[in-house]
């Protein structure tokens, strides 16, 4: 009963909270509510999601991906400096320079026996070197008739609906699909709740592991692309802000830091009560990096809440 009643608030919270925050933001400032602000809101939190996407995979393994905002800075560095040069190529390129970023990550931690964290981070600094060295550490802009030719996916709108929103969506879908419908999917979840009971079946759980750390190296690479082409320019900095609120909003959406419970649809509950406590905060004053305080406490909060702390006898 008492592991029932867990599930159902791992599932039901996020969506609770996002209501309220709403509605308290909204009180605060009615022209929240209108559906133009609402689209904009939405859109602006897609470039969250699609990085914390795929991180939500290597969570869900019991891993983590501290090198997501390398990866999609990075990423945008590529698109600035290449699209001028290889046009509609570009794009390609860019994503895979994450994939090889992601790749890199989930071959050392898996291979090596190195603790992913370590791994990451690593790679995390091979990347943002690669950055610097793309851009020649400065921000290169897009010129405008580039972006016109080949990002109007990821910028403009379609039927009233920001681009943003489609890709987001669409992703979502496709992600989600994998998640839950594929053997892959299973295996995730097998691994992030009993990795031991899969190793015994036979199944190559490096492989598995690799794979979600090649996907999550992937989605930060479209998220750096999506924020190069929205802002118009790429900077081995772009995203530098973006990796605790993207590990907040996996959390804070319901999915278990120790691993095998979670979900992509979570993950963008959680990414729009960032994005939502984010604007309350602005509205109210808070500066950007004291925000980064207030998000430190939620991933705090949204731990205590959703750990299975019957995985981890021993805190470290």
């Amino acid at each position: 009963m008492k592991m029932e009643s867990r599930t159902r608030l791992q599932t039901w919270l996020p969506l609770i909270v996002l209501v309220v925050l709403v509605l308290l933001v909204g009180l605060y400032d009615r022209t929240f509510f209108s559906a133009g602000n609402m689209l904009e809101v939405t859109a602006d939190t897609m470039t969250l999601f699609l990085m914390a996407s795929g991180v939500t995979l290597v969570i869900m393994i019991g891993g983590i991906d501290l090198s997501v905002q390398a990866v999609a800075s990075m990423t945008s560095c590529i698109l600035a400096v290449y699209l001028p040069r290889f046009g509609i190529f570009a794009i390609p390129l860019a994503v895979i320079g994450g994939v090889i970023a992601g790749f890199a990550g989930g071959y050392v931690s898996t291979r090596l026996r190195i603790p992913s964290f370590i791994a990451t981070l690593a790679v995390s600094g091979v990347v943002l070197s690669a950055g610097n060295w793309f851009s020649e550490t400065k921000s290169v802009v897009i010129p405008g008739e580039l972006s016109q030719t080949y990002l109007t996916w990821a910028v403009g709108d379609f039927l009233g609906v920001p681009n943003e929103i489609w890709v987001g969506v669409a992703f979502l879908l496709v992600l989600s699909a994998v998640l839950g419908l594929t053997p892959f999917g299973r295996l995730v979840r097998g691994i992030g709740a009993q990795e031991r009971a899969v190793m015994a079946s036979g199944i190559d759980v490096d492989r598995i592991k690799i794979a979600a750390y090649t996907l999550s190296g992937t989605m930060a690479g479209v998220a750096g692309i999506v924020m190069a082409a929205r802002l118009g320019s790429g900077s081995p900095t772009l995203a530098n802000e973006f990796l605790l609120p993207a590990i907040a909003c996996i959390v804070v959406g319901g999915t278990a830091i120790t691993g095998g419970v979670g979900s992509i649809w979570r993950t963008f509950v959680g990414a729009l009560i960032v994005q939502v406590v984010r604007i309350g905060m602005t509205f109210i004053g808070v500066s950007v990096f004291a925000q980064q305080i207030v998000f430190g406490f939620i991933l705090v909060a949204a731990v205590a809440v959703t750990m299975d702390r019957a995985k981890v006898l021993v805190i470290k």
